[in-house]
């Protein structure tokens, strides 16, 4: 198989080579995951550098519980829940305040102005965002920002979907009183 087929595989096929002991296919895992990982982490500490290591720990730690993974689950949502448990215990271990976005980096063209005003508008979110308890902008960070379902959200946080609903509904409502404050 060449490299192209192999990045057409779903995770639980690759996920299946790996029991397999070619765990040479667990690099495609790590390549398909790593930066939406960090992205995620880096949302839930604000440390870019933790959450690197944040990340590489979980990818340790799911690489070692593998063979506890249940197949019939999405693999996404299980490397995200340990990432969250991992940072979770981070920010617990640090008592650090907790953010909810990281910077977003823009692409460059030749608009600078309008890349300001994109600038302007992601930092008042941010700042916006940044009011809102973790409890209600985790699973709206999920939802929004790395595009995950109700059902996913549901299973990395450990809530029901309707919690799922409510919690994203009310972190809108949150938002939009602290927006029209600002």
């Amino acid at each position: 198989m060449n490299m192209a087929e192999n990045k057409e595989m779903s995770d639980e096929e690759i996920i299946e080579k790996v029991r397999n002991s070619d765990q040479d296919f667990y690099a495609l895992i790590v390549d398909r995951y790593q930066k939406k990982l960090v992205r995620y982490a880096n949302n839930l500490i604000r440390d870019e550098d933790k959450a690197i290591d944040i990340v590489q720990e979980s990818f340790i730690k799911a690489f070692i519980n593998l063979n506890n993974f249940d197949n019939k689950k999405k693999f996404s949502s299980w490397i995200y829940r340990i990432v969250h448990n991992q940072a979770i215990n981070i920010a617990k271990k640090y008592q650090k305040e907790t953010p909810l976005l990281e910077d977003w980096d823009f692409e460059g063209n030749d608009d600078l102005e309008k890349d300001f005003e994109q600038k302007e508008i992601v930092e008042n979110v941010e700042k916006c965002l940044s009011e809102i308890p973790l409890l209600y902008s985790e699973p709206m960070t999920l939802y929004y920002i790395e595009e995950k379902s109700y059902e996913e959200i549901s299973d990395i946080l450990k809530i029901p979907m309707g919690t799922v609903a409510t919690r994203i509904s009310r972190a809108k409502k949150i938002m939009k009183n602290i927006c029209q404050k600002n």
